[in-house]
C-alpha cells in the first residue's frame, strides 16, 4: 500500500559510513554504506548465494563481503569474487538501489531504477539552508506509515494530546483552507488575536521578551507524495502584519517530516525542526529539538496504540469528520499512485472505514 517509484529517506547522511547499516525500506531489507570515496550505496541485504544478510558481513574496499561463504559484491551489486572458483557466475548479483543525498538525508528509490529522477526528491531545503537552523531525530513506529500522515495533516489533535505545549481552543474552531492536486495537499489555518500556546510563546519571548499581548498564529501544512509533510508554523504579535505576509515581528519555524514504510506494520519517521531566528544559538537548537521530541513521543504512544486497536477490531468502520479532510486527500493521492503503478483504476475511498480496512490489510 505504498508507491515504489518514489524517493524515500533511508537514513540521516551522518548515519551512513564505513560500517554496514541494515534498514528495511518498503518491506525490502537494504544495507547502506559508503565507498572509500564517500559515495553512499544501498544494496539488497541478501546474498545472491544463500540469502544471508550482507549486513552481517564486512567491507573490504568498496565491496561487501558475505560473512557466510565470502562472496564479494561491489557498489553496482555485481559479484566481484567467489572463493574456491575462478569463474564468476554471470547471474551473481544483488539489487543496487538508486541513491541521492539531499537535505541531510540519504534517499533511495525502491522501484524502477529507470524512473529515478533526482529532481523528484522531496523539498526539505530548510534542513541544510544557511538561513535556517535546527535539528531532528528518527522515530521507529509500530504502525502503518499512513497513520502518521493522518496525524500530521490534522493538527486539531494538539488541543487534546498536546494540551500542555501546543493547545489553542481555536484549533477546533477555525476552518482551514484546503488546496490539492495530483501530488500535493495544502491546508492553511490562521488563528488571529489569540493567546500564544506555551511552545510558541516561549520562542516569541526569546525574540521579544517585552511583548505580552495577543498573537496571530499560523499553520500551513503541505503534503508531497508519497510521504513528506512540511508544516510552516509560527506566531507574531497581533496587528504586525503576519497574515498579510510580514512575519518579521514574530517567530517562524518549519516542522519537517518524511515517513518511510519499513517492515510490515512499521515505519521510520524522520523529523526535524528548523527556525529562521537566533541562528547561532545552539542551546536553543537543543531545547527545541528536545521539546518537539517530547511532543512526538506523545504521538508515538497514540499511533502505536491506534494500530493495535485497528488490528483488534477488524470489523469496525470509521467515518469522516471535517477535521479529516487533509488526511483523506492524502490517502486518495497515495491510492492513485499505487493504482497507476499496478496498472489499474484508482478507487478512492468514500469513507474513512475503507481507509481503516486498507490499513488492516497491509499491517
Amino acid at each position: 500500500m505504498f508507491p515504489l517509484n518514489a524517493w524515500y529517506a533511508a537514513a540521516w547522511d551522518a548515519e551512513v559510513g564505513r560500517t554496514l547499516l541494515p534498514r528495511t525500506i518498503c518491506e525490502r531489507p537494504v544495507v547502506l554504506y559508503r565507498t572509500t570515496s564517500g559515495q553512499a550505496v544501498a544494496l539488497a541485504d541478501a546474498c545472491w548465494h544463500r540469502l544471508v544478510p550482507l549486513s552481517m558481513g564486512a567491507l573490504h574496499g568498496d565491496d561487501v563481503i558475505c560473512r557466510y561463504h565470502g562472496l564479494a559484491f561491489g557498489p553496482s551489486g555485481r559479484c566481484t569474487r567467489m572463493p574456491a572458483q575462478e569463474t564468476l557466475n554471470p547471474s551473481a548479483a544483488v539489487t543496487s538501489f538508486p541513491v541521492v543525498e539531499r537535505h541531510r538525508f540519504v534517499w533511495i528509490w525502491p522501484g524502477d531504477p529507470a524512473a529515478a529522477d533526482p529532481d523528484l526528491v522531496p523539498d526539505l531545503h530548510w534542513n541544510d539552508s544557511p538561513e535556517w537552523a535546527g535539528d531532528g531525530e528518527t522515530i521507529e513506529l509500530d504502525c502503518d506509515y499512513r497513520l502518521v500522515l493522518d496525524n500530521l495533516m490534522d493538527l486539531t489533535h494538539e488541543q487534546f494530546l498536546h494540551a500542555e505545549s501546543l493547545a489553542s481552543d481555536e484549533l477546533s474552531v477555525v476552518e482551514p483552507d484546503v488546496e490539492h492536486d495530483d501530488d500535493t495537499v495544502t491546508l492553511t489555518r490562521w488563528m488571529r488575536g489569540i493567546d500564544a500556546p506555551p511552545f510558541l510563546g516561549m520562542q516569541l519571548h526569546r525574540k521579544r521578551p517585552e511583548y505580552q499581548g495577543k498573537v496571530d498564529r499560523w499553520q500551513i501544512i503541505h503534503f508531497s507524495a508519497p510521504s513528506t509533510i512540511t508544516i510552516d508554523v509560527g506566531v507574531a504579535p497581533t496587528g504586525t502584519g503576519a497574515p498579510e505576509g510580514d512575519r518579521s515581528a514574530g517567530i517562524n519555524g518549519y516542522v519537517l517530516n518524511t515517513i518511510t514504510p519499513g517492515a510490515a506494520g512499521t515505519c521510520h519517521y524522520f523529523w526535524a525542526f528548523a527556525r529562521n531566528y537566533h541562528l547561532q544559538d545552539q542551546g536553543l537548537t537543543a531545547l527545541l529539538r528536545q521539546s518537539v521530541g517530547q511532543v512526538f513521543s506523545q504521538d508515538t504512544e497514540m499511533l502505536n496504540a491506534q494500530q493495535r486497536a485497528i488490528e483488534a477490531n477488524p470489523g469496525h468502520d470509521f467515518y469522516n469528520l471535517n477535521i479529516d479532510v487533509g488526511g483523506m486527500w492524502v490517502r486518495r493521492i497515495i491510492d492513485a499512485h499505487v493504482a497507476r503503478e499496478q496498472g489499474r483504476e484508482r478507487t478512492a475511498p468514500a469513507r474513512l472505514g475503507a481507509v481503516a480496512a486498507e490499513t488492516r490489510r497491509s499491517a
